[in-house]
């Protein structure tokens, strides 16, 4: 069966800071290795990973890890990298200042109706806990198409659980063998 497979990059990668702390780098995260097994014998036919770009200005370090890390995924076939808005808000009273990720959820529900509504595949793998998709699963559940949910504990939705059609929560066990 044609599978797609969508990607909340902010969740994904704090789902794992939870885990692991900062022992283990997403760099040294077997992404090709993990999808492969998600879709299982089914073909992969497009992969969505969104996120944003971090403030440059803000650390350095960080900015230049991810940017590795994007091109690193940029070399997986059929991944299609969706760089968000990254909002800087200021907290009221002091002189710090806190980011906010904009339209990731926006632009994956769009890309799953589109894609269901398009028939570009059988079965959505929605890598998220964000209950804010059940309608977008609704919507590619009537075109007939099969989603799956795969999220942490710390970040799911039982609301997008009982509406998807499957669900799996990653753990360590699961995780480690992913993992350079």
């Amino acid at each position: 069966m044609r599978t797609s497979i969508f990607i909340d990059g902010n969740n994904f990668y704090h789902g794992l800071r939870h885990i692991y702390g900062k022992d283990k780098s997403l760099k040294r995260f077997n992404f090709q290795k993990f999808l492969n097994s998600l879709a299982k014998s089914n073909e992969i036919q497009e992969i969505f990973y969104y996120n944003a770009e971090l403030d440059k200005s803000h650390n350095l370090k960080k900015y230049k890890s991810q940017k590795q890390f994007f091109d690193n995924l940029s070399k997986i076939l059929n991944l299609k990298l969706i760089l968000c808005k990254l909002l800087k808000r200021k907290i009221k009273g002091t002189n710090k200042y806190y980011y906010v990720l904009k339209e990731d959820d926006i632009h994956m529900a769009i890309d799953m109706v589109e894609g269901a509504c398009d028939d570009r595949f059988d079965i959505a793998i929605l890598i998220s806990g964000d209950g804010d998709f059940v309608p977008a699963v609704k919507a590619v559940q009537r075109k007939d198409k099969i989603v799956k949910n795969i999220y942490f504990k710390k970040s799911s939705s039982r609301n997008l659980k009982e509406h998807c059609d499957k669900s799996l929560e990653l753990t360590k066990e699961i995780l480690d063998k992913f993992f350079k």
